[in-house]
C-alpha cells in the first residue's frame, strides 16, 4: 500500500467534524456502512472505534471510500488495488478505483485500464468501455 501523507479528507469532502479522515491518511482507519455496535461511539473522544481500537468512519458516501476494514485488515485503498487480469473485470475495477481516487491517481488508473483492455483485444474501443463503466 502506498503511504499517503496527511489527512484523507480533502477537496471539501462533507465529512463529519469528528471523522477520522480529518486527521488520518486513507488506510489508517476503517469505513463502516453505518453506525453499529461493532464500532461504538466513545463519548470521551467523540469518535467510533472497533474493539481493537481502530478509528472508524461510518459514512462511506461522505468520505468517498467503499465500506471496508482498511486499517484492521491492512487492505489497499480502492485505487491501490491491483488491476484485474480479465478484461471483462476492468469496468467494475476502474469504476470503484476512480470513485475513490485522489485526482493525482486518476491518470494512472486510466492508463492501466487502457493497457489491460488493449492487451486483451487491440481493437477494443477503450473510450466506449470507460464511458460505460463510468456512466
Amino acid at each position: 500500500m502506498t503511504e499517503q501523507q496527511g489527512a484523507f479528507a480533502r477537496d471539501g469532502r462533507p465529512v463529519c467534524g469528528v471523522c477520522p479522515s480529518l486527521w488520518l491518511p486513507g488506510g489508517a482507519f476503517d469505513v463502516a456502512v453505518r453506525p453499529s455496535r461493532d464500532c461504538p461511539f466513545d463519548p470521551a473522544t467523540g469518535l467510533r472505534f472497533t474493539a481493537a481500537g481502530v478509528p472508524v468512519c461510518v459514512h462511506p458516501d461522505r468520505v468517498g471510500l467503499p465500506a471496508a476494514p482498511y486499517a484492521t485488515d491492512c487492505l489497499p485503498l480502492p485505487w491501490e488495488t491491483p488491476p484485474p487480469v480479465e478484461a471483462d473485470e476492468v469496468p467494475a475495477w476502474v469504476r470503484t478505483a476512480l470513485d475513490a481516487a485522489p485526482p493525482e491517481a486518476c491518470a494512472d488508473l486510466i492508463r492501466q485500464a487502457t493497457e489491460l483492455l488493449l492487451a486483451s483485444d487491440p481493437d477494443t474501443d477503450v473510450t466506449a468501455v470507460l464511458r460505460a463503466a463510468l456512466g
